[in-house]
């Protein structure tokens, strides 16, 4: 399926310091804007990219530390800067709006774009956004330790990008990935080594060092008036991204909500086709 989708790829200075990957997965229409999960790349959502190229022009941008992209300077990982990646790419692709897919620190990027710079995102589609309740931000500043410690202890080298795939379809979270999805997540997921190994692009560090500054940044969302679909799986996993998306989908002045049977926080490299045909009905 992927087969059929030919990307090219170039590298744009951000406004932090970072060699940022920029994806043209091609298609024709209004311009969508891939924005990916922490720990993972633009290029893990090419199974969705044979109905959205149908639809739209479609780019994705591999956030600073993440895929093709280098670590931004002095390892700032607040996601107001994930934001400012995305604008990067769209001032460079040289369109004044466009429309967003988003996933979990993505989708967060998304909105914090919008409220930087109101209007660039004319509709978003976004899967489990990390935007923490008011009641969670009073309990202190929010961390998510529990992800960043998991992260942190992370495998970093294999023998092969074969060895590594074997691992990762075998054992959860990564296993329950679609296998177009996982293989496309390890292809561009890994960079070669000088020994002949293969080494995580997005290092054990910089994973962490993004799920310890989650929700940085995020205030006042009420305020945006993007249209814009909130999605969530309803598989229970602890902990549960998913339980923030319903209070955000009733903040958002023009959000609505949509739920998944069947699907966890990983949702959209679960069901690719479901999602994208979705995405496709929402933003056209």
């Amino acid at each position: 399926m992927t087969g059929q989708i030919s990307v090219t790829t170039e590298h744009i200075d951000s406004t932090r310091g970072a060699r940022l990957a920029l994806h043209h997965f091609g298609g024709n229409g209004p311009t969508l804007m891939i924005c990916h999960a922490t720990g993972f790349h633009a290029k893990c959502y090419l199974p969705m990219m044979p109905t959205l190229t149908q639809h739209f022009d479609v780019w994705g941008v591999d956030f600073a530390g993440h895929g093709g992209s280098s670590t931004p300077d002095n390892d700032d990982f607040a996601w107001t800067g994930f934001a400012e990646d995305a604008l990067t790419a769209i001032d460079h692709i040289g369109v004044d709006t466009v429309r967003a897919f988003g996933h979990s620190m993505g989708a967060t990027a998304t909105l914090l774009a919008e409220q930087a710079r109101p209007g660039v995102i004319s509709a978003a589609w976004l899967y489990e956004p990390i935007v923490f309740p008011r009641d969670i931000e009073s309990q202190g500043p929010p961390r998510n330790s529990i992800m960043a410690a998991a992260a942190s202890k992370r495998r970093r080298e294999f023998d092969s990008r074969a060895h590594a795939l074997h691992r990762y379809a075998g054992r959860p979270p990564l296993g329950l990935m679609r296998a177009d999805a996982l293989a496309a997540y390890v292809e561009y997921g890994f960079r070669d080594t000088a020994d002949g190994t293969v080494t995580l692009a997005c290092s054990p560090e910089s994973e962490a060092a993004t799920f310890n500054n989650a929700n940085t940044g995020v205030r006042h969302l009420e305020e945006l008036t993007l249209r814009a679909t909130l999605a969530c799986g309803l598989v229970a996993e602890n902990p549960s991204p998913a339980s923030f998306t319903p209070p955000l989908a009733d903040a958002l002045v023009n959000g609505e909500l949509r739920s998944y049977d069947g699907l966890g926080h990983f949702g959209p490299l679960q069901d690719p086709d479901r999602i994208a045909a979705d995405v496709t009905e929402f933003l056209t």
